[in-house]
């Protein structure tokens, strides 16, 4: 179940979404669910609906509408030689990814402490 809403998507962006874009939102809103669940299932649903909502606008964003894709670290560009470059620090182009303030926001991310499978094994 997905917790943010095609409007609350739609409420974010500067353009309207055609209806296979809201389609696509709607999936990738559950995909999003999904994601969110498996790193923080305790978050509170205000976090959830926040980060769904960035997750899908930076994974539509960056199926070419956008000048500069969403979630870039870098880019350049270039005129008459036509050229482009664009540096994502977390996750591909139109992947769904956290990044480490969504993971802030949920309660999950960078902790102090070590694991060790070994230990396991000794008790």
């Amino acid at each position: 179940m997905a917790y943010a809403t095609v409007e609350d998507v739609q409420s974010r962006m500067v353009k309207t979404l055609t209806s296979v874009q809201q389609d696509v939102c709607i999936a990738l809103l559950d995909d999003a669910a999904v994601l969110i669940d498996s790193f923080a299932s305790n978050a509170t649903e205000a976090a959830k609906k926040t980060v769904s909502c960035s997750m899908v606008i930076r994974a539509m964003g960056s199926q070419g509408d956008m000048a500069v894709p969403a979630g870039a670290t870098q880019g350049s560009a270039s005129a008459l030689g036509y050229s482009q470059s664009w540096t994502f620090s977390n996750g591909a182009t139109g992947e769904l990814y956290l990044s480490r303030t969504e993971k802030r926001l949920l309660g999950v991310g960078n902790s102090i402490g070590s694991y060790s499978p070994v230990e396991e094994l000794a008790t």
